[in-house]
């Protein structure tokens, strides 16, 4: 069996992973989390490695019923001394934007106004003291799933009414304000190891919630990319994107976030309210898409760091299994 094992559902975002991993020859086994089993009382694999690349947007794919079998996995993993990238921990936050913001809020991160809400009776309570326009976000997303956007009062309480708001798999939604992005963009930062990658741009028209970095159809000049990680036949989805270095105090508050949620590959936005100028993180993403055609974005590939990291992590392992055999 192979010495690396990696979970994932999506047949195409993890192609350029795997390409990497054959062009060095490094085995690899894959598994389904949408599809699978173990035993309680279970031996310790046989793989020194597991890469969790569960998304919480699988429920949109039919794999609903990997997103909160995939936490009691990883900590059956972890029990048994499996080094998980993306454990159990990283998995906690991934699958909640509440805890997202509680973990922004302990960390003294500015993030936009929000509630946390259980039952549709408490949005126009949850919204007071909230500038409009506002947003509810069912707290396990992915990709822009389950985000709807109110412009007033008025269309808040017509959709509670009618009952058409979509609090999402665990029944939990924020209430947020919407920030107005200065300049028409949000901001991307990749992390690897709990340290800062990169980061991009990501310009909008704002009709779309979905920011995935790997559908990205062209730069801000113009220049059409390859979406290399997405389907042949994905929409255009009209996003431009652009290299960027963000300032040494935001790259620390990435980090740091990152460390905290024991995030080893992921994520990170935030946007510039055009309000005031303020600075506000807004997403943490364990499971993050490098960008697409990222030669020609950022300049180097990032699925070679990434290979890079994993035979650090698997020589780690590895190691660690020698020295409990002496």
């Amino acid at each position: 069996m192979s010495a690396i094992s990696i979970s994932y559902e999506q047949p195409d975002w993890f192609k350029p992973l795997f390409a990497e991993l054959e062009k060095r020859g490094i085995p690899f086994q894959t598994t389904n989390p949408t599809a699978h089993y173990f035993a309680i009382d279970g031996a310790k694999p046989s793989f020194d490695l597991f890469f969790n690349r569960m998304s919480p947007s699988a429920y949109l794919r039919a794999g609903i019923q990997g997103t909160f079998y995939t936490l009691n996995y990883l900590k059956f993993l972890e029990e048994h001394g499996i080094r998980v990238i993306n454990g159990y921990k990283a998995f906690t936050y991934e699958t909640s934007k509440a805890l997202q913001l509680l973990l922004l809020e302990k960390l003294g991160i500015r993030y936009p106004k929000s509630c946390v809400v259980n039952h549709v009776s408490q949005i126009e309570k949850a919204a007071e003291g909230l500038r409009f326009p506002i947003v509810i976000k069912a707290n396990i997303g992915g990709s822009g799933a389950g985000i709807e956007k109110f412009d007033d009062i008025d269309g808040l309480r017509e959709s509670i009414a009618n009952n058409t708001i979509d609090f999402g798999i665990d029944h939990t939604a924020l209430v947020q304000e919407f920030i107005p992005a200065r300049g028409g963009y949000i901001t991307r930062v990749e992390t690897l190891g709990g340290k800062y990658l990169y980061a991009i741009r990501v310009y909008t028209n704002g009709d779309s919630f979905n920011l995935c970095p790997a559908d990205i159809c062209q730069t801000t000049g113009g220049q059409e990319l390859v979406r290399n990680a997405c389907a042949a036949d994905a929409p255009k989805n009209g996003l431009r994107v652009e290299a960027f270095t963000p300032s040494a105090e935001i790259i620390a508050n990435i980090e740091k976030i990152v460390q905290e949620s024991g995030i080893d590959v992921g994520g990170i936005e935030y946007i510039i309210d055009d309000r005031d100028g303020e600075v506000l993180y807004y997403d943490v993403n364990a499971l993050s898409n490098f960008v697409a055609d990222a030669v020609n974005v950022i300049g180097f590939n990032p699925h070679e760091r990434l290979v890079d990291f994993l035979e650090e992590e698997l020589e780690k392992a590895d190691g660690i299994k020698t020295s409990y055999s002496i």
